[in-house]
């Protein structure tokens, strides 16, 4: 894995997060950094893992591979409270929410 294998990993170790949404779904959209490290970080970020670490019901995630581009794509439903138009926090996009995605720690 990498120099921390003693240590907890989080996603941050392995991959960046972009992040957009559609309507009250946010998109997650995680890319390995090194392609060999995409097999493992699959495995470790599940359905299950990312509702757990967000609060959802696993029913609310859905994640999609691209092994080709090493990288998945999550879709959060409901997590924008109504979406960009619907609400009136200032992150109606989701953005700060990609770096929460990122501190969650991997199980290996």
């Amino acid at each position: 894995m990498t120099a921390k294998s003693e240590q907890m990993l989080t996603v941050d170790d392995l991959a960046t997060v972009r992040t957009g949404d559609k309507g009250d779904t946010l998109i997650l959209g995680v890319v390995v950094r090194e392609g060999a490290q995409f097999s493992e970080l699959s495995r470790a970020v599940t359905e299950e893992a990312v509702a757990n670490h967000f609060g959802l019901p696993v029913a609310r995630v859905r994640r999609c591979l691209l092994p080709r581009l090493n990288a998945m794509s999550f879709e959060l439903k409901g997590m924008l409270g109504g979406g960009v138009t619907g609400v009136s926090h200032l992150d109606g996009h989701g953005k700060t929410l990609s770096y929460h995605l990122l501190t969650m720690q991997l199980e290996h």
